[in-house]
This record gives C-alpha cells, sequence and structure tokens, in this order.
C-alpha cells in the first residue's frame, strides 16, 4: 500500500452525540492554547534563565501537557462537610476523562508542528511565505476540531471502524461510539473487507452546521486497468498542454494544435451565490453583537459558503478526473495565483476558478495513475509565442481573445497557449520541477504548485509523526 487518500463523510449524530463531539473539539482547542501558554512561559523565563528548557516537538509538548494537567495548576475539586472541613477530593482537570486522551495529544503535535514550520521559515529552510508564531485558538473563530489516531490491538478490533454491529452507515470511534454517517459507506467498506485500505486517523470538524468526518486511509495502488500503460524511454510525445483560464476555464491540446478538450461552462460558484451572499451578510451586520439572533444569521451565512466552496470543489473534481483519465502525459503552467490576487479586478473571478486547488488535484490524481506531469515554467510566454512561427507577441491584453501573430496567423488565443504548453513537453520531457530564472521567483500559496507541502490524506504519508527541532535562541 502506497497510496493515501480521504474518505470525507457527512455525520448525522444525536443530540446526546452532538455535545460529545462540541467537547472533544473544544477540549483539543483547550489543549493547544494550554500548550502554547506552556511555550510562551518557558521562552519569557529563559530571558532570565538561559539553562530552561522549553518544550519545541510534539512529543515534549505532550509529555508537558501531562504533566500539567494532573497539577494544582489545572485545578482542584474540593468537598466541604458540615462541619465546615475541607477535602480536596481531585487535583488537576477534573474533566479530563470525559473525553478521549487522543485529541489531547493530536492538538500538542499539531501545535509541535507549527513551532516547527515557523522555525524553518525563520531559519530559511521552508519554502513559501513567511510563517507566523502560533496564536491561541478562539471559540468563536475558525472551525471546531479535533484528530483521532486509530489504534490495530492484537486480538482486538481497530478503534475506528465503519458499519460496525450491522449498521452500513456508521463510523465508530475511540471514546465517543457508534456515529450515524449521512452518506454511503459502500466502497470503503469493501476496500477494507479485501485488505486494500487500511485507516490511519480520522479527522472530526463542524462546517456549516454540520458535523463532517475525513478518515486518512493508506490503501493499495489502483487497479492496472485504471493505470496508464508504461511507455517507452524513447518515446518523448504524447504531451497535452492544458491552459487555465476565465473566459474558458480549461483548454487541452497537443503539440500539433489539435484541440481535445475545451470546458467554457465552469460553475462560478461564488458569482452565482453573490447576491444571496450580500444578503446573508447584510442581514448579520444588522444584529447586535452577542445576541442569539447574530450567532443563526452568522450560522446561515456559513452555510452559503459552505455550499459554494462545495459546488467548486465537484466540479473540480470532475474535471480533473476526466482529464487524468483520458491523457497520461500533462502539461500545466507553475501560476503565481497569489501574485495574481492582487490584481483587485480580478480576484474574485481568479479565486472562485480556484486554479490552484485544480492544479493540486491533477497533480495527486496523475500520480496514482501512474502518469506524468510536469509545470512549464512560470515565465514562460505561453500566450505570447505564436504556435505556428514561434514569432512573439509582447503587446497582448486580457481583451485580446484571438492571437494574431505579426506573420499573419489567426489562432485562438487559449489554444494557442495550450498547443505551446504541449511543446514544452516535448523539448523538456524529463524536467521533474522547473529551475527559477530571472531571480527569486514568489511562490504561489501552499495549496498552489512550487514548493507545496503535499496536503495530508492525499499524496503525503506523513501527518502524525512530527520533525526533531530545537527552540530558537532567546
Amino acid at each position: 500500500m502506497a497510496r493515501h487518500t480521504t474518505f470525507r463523510f457527512c455525520l448525522d449524530p444525536t443530540v446526546e452525540q452532538h455535545a460529545v463531539l462540541a467537547r472533544h473539539a473544544g477540549a483539543s482547542r483547550f489543549a493547544f492554547n494550554q500548550c502554547l501558554r506552556i511555550v510562551k512561559s518557558a521562552l519569557t523565563q529563559r530571558r532570565t534563565v538561559p539553562d530552561t528548557e522549553v518544550p519545541w516537538t510534539g512529543f515534549d509538548l505532550i509529555n508537558a501537557f501531562n504533566a500539567w494537567k494532573k497539577t494544582e495548576a489545572a485545578g482542584r475539586v474540593f468537598t466541604v462537610d458540615a462541619d465546615g472541613g475541607v477535602e480536596v477530593v481531585l487535583t488537576g482537570l477534573s474533566w479530563r476523562r470525559e473525553v478521549c486522551q487522543q485529541v489531547f495529544e493530536e492538538a500538542a503535535a499539531d501545535l509541535g508542528k507549527g513551532l516547527a514550520a515557523w522555525s524553518d521559515s525563520r531559519l530559511g529552510r521552508r519554502k513559501g511565505r513567511r510563517v507566523g508564531f502560533p496564536r491561541f485558538k478562539k471559540k468563536t473563530g475558525g472551525s471546531a476540531s479535533f484528530r483521532l489516531r486509530n489504534k490495530y490491538p492484537k486480538g482486538k478490533p481497530a478503534a475506528i471502524r465503519i458499519g460496525d454491529n450491522d449498521r452500513p452507515r456508521s463510523v465508530t470511534l475511540p471514546g465517543i461510539g457508534a456515529v450515524a454517517v449521512h452518506d454511503d459507506t459502500r466502497r470503503l467498506r469493501r476496500m477494507l473487507g479485501k485488505g486494500r485500505a487500511k485507516i490511519l486517523f480520522a479527522t472530526i470538524s463542524c462546517h456549516g452546521g454540520r458535523w463532517w468526518i475525513a478518515l486518512n486511509v493508506e490503501a493499495a495502488d489502483l487497479h492496472p486497468a485504471q493505470q496508464h500503460p508504461t511507455r517507452h524511454p524513447d518515446d518523448a510525445g504524447g504531451w497535452v498542454g492544458v491552459d487555465r483560464g476565465l473566459s474558458a476555464f480549461l483548454v487541452a491540446a497537443t503539440a500539433d494544435g489539435t484541440e481535445v478538450a475545451r470546458i467554457d461552462d465552469a460553475p462560478k460558484a461564488l458569482a452565482v451565490g453573490m447576491k444571496q451572499q450580500r444578503r446573508l451578510s447584510k442581514s448579520l451586520s444588522r444584529k447586535k453583537k452577542g445576541s442569539r439572533h447574530r450567532k443563526d444569521a452568522a450560522a446561515r451565512l456559513g452555510r452559503h459558503h459552505h455550499h459554494v466552496a462545495n459546488a467548486r470543489r465537484h466540479f473540480l473534481h470532475l474535471v480533473s478526473g476526466e482529464l487524468v483519465k483520458t491523457h497520461d502525459r500533462i502539461v500545466i503552467e507553475n501560476l503565481n495565483v497569489a501574485g495574481m490576487l492582487t490584481n483587485h479586478r480580478l480576484a474574485r473571478a481568479i479565486s472562485d476558478a480556484g486554479w490552484a486547488e485544480f492544479a493540486r488535484m491533477v497533480r495527486y490524481k496523475q500520480a496514482w495513475r501512474g502518469g506524468q506531469l510536469i509545470e512549464a515554467d512560470r515565465w514562460y510566454p505561453s500566450s505570447q509565442l505564436c504556435s505556428l512561427c514561434q514569432e512573439r507577441r509582447t503587446d497582448l491584453t486580457l481583451a485580446d481573445r484571438m492571437f494574431t501573430c505579426p506573420n499573419g496567423h489567426v489562432i485562438d488565443r487559449d489554444g494557442n497557449a495550450a498547443t505551446n504548453l504541449a511543446r514544452w513537453g516535448h523539448t523538456h520531457p524529463t524536467d521533474p520541477r522547473t529551475p527559477k530564472q530571472r531571480g527569486r521567483a514568489t511562490n504561489a500559496r501552499r495549496r498552489d504548485g512550487a514548493g507545496q507541502h503535499p496536503r495530508v490524506g492525499e499524496t503525503s504519508p506523513n501527518d502524525a509523526g512530527t520533525d526533531v527541532h530545537t527552540a530558537p535562541a532567546a
């Protein structure tokens, strides 16, 4: 098993289970904040006492939190008798046994990854944008979530199970029990039953007023019939260039100019729902802060954003899946999406198109099927070169949808760019990643292109492990 994927289901918990899930999410946030408080206190103390040890890795933070939660600093429970005598009944967190202990450990591991990312970014060992120091999590900000590991004890069933006790649409979680699932789990159950999949951990989160579970699965490779055939090493052809745009979401063409795919009717979920978003945002702004009506208005706006994101993600999965099924050699552009978003006239349309997410999906799906994918250089003028005579024009504007070269050739602009990208594959077939030119490039966001750390659950086998890093000098 060398493929990592994620199965995401919508949960249908009872009222009691809803409270239990919220309690676990709150415990995860509490553990993260407490571990961060321990780190900051140690860093402050080290200014006066240089020998003070700062817990920095996930393992050290887990030990520090486990030691703290049993001390008087975490709390005490008293009993008072009729004579006024006071007796300490419990020392430490009184509610620590009401939640699964893995929640505390995973929250500490997450903070360890955040500290390592900040340290690496500060020392220049990490590509991409500068990473800031971890901040405390707020109860009202962000989405509630927690993570549970799956354990496989000898002679006993796994801790996280699907379809247990003759309930196909259910998931059993440690410390929580069996929770009903709204979606069909047949595909995952078949893979688990045949030994072609193994659940590593589960991430439970609340989005749009509903609870969701994402199961990170280590699965076997796709069936050979679903993989691309291996090409001969001397075969340098078969490349297909993919040009992403706004008027046409995708245009794919071969090196000889043959257009093999064109998608013009992208859903544009954000633009379609903008009228409703404005109405919900206006309704939220009119509610009194801290009131129940404001909380309900914020929930309605959150559900709308969740619906828009789901519509966009569904479309991207359909297009990327069909593209990698039909083409084994793909060339895409290494777009600087973060830089493009500074153009406030096009930022909304670019974000709505989801170029970065589409490139990420094509990248890991092509790897699953054994295909090849390369990224053309960020400064490669695919839209400015004539695919027929290689003459270059530098005066093109976004309004020019037809490419007219000085020699009189008139070609569709998007098809011309896709053809040039396909030719890049013929001339650079062995480049695993395009070298940077003209100085240092500004990388796009981590979810896009160069310098990206693979998102756990799709192509990265590592998630729970933490690297060993040392705390920076005071």
